[in-house]
This record gives C-alpha cells, structure tokens and sequence, in this order.
C-alpha cells in the first residue's frame, strides 16, 4: 500500500509534462528574453501584474477580454523558471517569490469574478467564486505544509495548470460559470485527496 501511494503521490502533474513536452520552445524563447536583459523575477511580477490587469477586466464584466489577458501572461510562469535555469542561477527567493506570485495571481482573478457577481446581486455564483478561490489557495497550502513536516502531496486531479485550463477558455468561450463550478468541486476535491494521502503516509 505504501509503494502503490508513493508512486500515485509522484505522479507527473500536468504542469510537468507540459514542462517536458514544450522544453524545446521554451527554451529558445527564454534565451532571447535574457539576452535583453530580463531577469527571472521580472518576469515573475511581470505576470503578475498582467494577473491584476485581467482581475481588474473581469471585475467590470470585461470576462472576454479578462480572460485573453490571463492567456497571454500564462506563459510567464514557464519563462521565468526556465530563464532561471539557463542563467544556472536558480533560487530558493526565486521559486519561493514564483509560488507566492503565483497564489497572488489565482487570488486577484477569483477576486475580480467575485466582485463582478457582487455588483449583479449574485450571491449564488458569488459564493461559487469563493469556494473556487479556497480551494485553489488548499490545494497549493496542502502540498506546502505536507513536505514541511516530510511528507509528499504532490498527487492530485486539478492542480494549478488544470484550473487554468478550465478558467481561460471558459472566460473566453463565455462558459464562466461551468468553468468556475468545476473548479469549486475539484479543486476542492483535490486538497482533499492530499489531506488523504498524506494520512496514508502517516499511518505507515
């Protein structure tokens, strides 16, 4: 039982393969970036600014144009990791600012769709927003405190590029709130896989 948990728990997300699939683009792509002088962290606030710009979008009912802006900073957050590693200086501020960034950036979103369902009188799909946006920020927080105390909670259907693969077409394609729903239940369901595998490791 252990093994078999071990092995689900270090299971590629979507993230990593993606990673692994589209190297040989972002590679080039970061080398260019660099030669201008950009540096990882800039590139880091850079996407989250054009987070805030899109959460301001969506906040006014702008959920088209909000969403085109969320996909083209996406890639961003693949620049400045790989810019890092060919500039052989990763860091631990590095990846530490990348994944607070990151949770800024989901939260901003979330918080322009919430107010934009606010000034409607929804509270129904202002709640839906809300669950999403937990759920998202657990997801992330389970895995954090889980390798702080030893253990892995890497495993998990809806991790950070499977939200973002629902929310921007769902944005663009004008299907919000079926996009956000999905988000609440399985981002949700998510953390909770993790807070159960890493039960698992504790029993063992």
């Amino acid at each position: 039982m252990q093994v078999d948990d071990t092995v689900r728990a270090d299971k590629p997300t979507l993230t990593d393969v993606l990673r692994v699939r589209f190297k040989g683009a972002v590679d080039p792509a970061a080398r260019f970036i660099g030669r201008l002088g950009i540096t990882p962290n800039m590139l880091t606030l850079t996407g989250l600014l054009g987070n805030i710009v899109a959460a301001f979008f969506l906040s006014r009912g702008a959920l088209l144009v909000g969403g085109l802006i969320i996909l083209l900073v996406g890639p961003l957050d693949a620049l400045d990791g790989a810019l890092a590693r060919l500039r052989d200086e990763p860091s631990p501020f590095g990846a530490f600012l990348d994944s607070v960034t990151d949770r800024y950036s989901e939260l901003f979103i979330f918080g322009g769709l919430m107010l934009y369902y606010v000034q409607r009188g929804d509270w129904l799909w202002t709640s839906v927003v809300y669950a999403a946006a937990a759920g998202s920020v657990l997801v992330s927080y389970t895995r954090a405190r889980a390798e702080g105390v030893g253990f892995k909670a890497k495993y998990g259907l809806l991790t950070r590029a499977e939200r973002f693969a629902i929310l921007i077409p769902s944005l663009i394609f004008n299907f919000t709130e079926i996009g956000i729903a999905l988000i609440a239940v399985f981002a949700n369901f998510t953390a909770l896989q993790r807070i159960y595998h890493v039960r698992q490791q504790a029993r063992d």
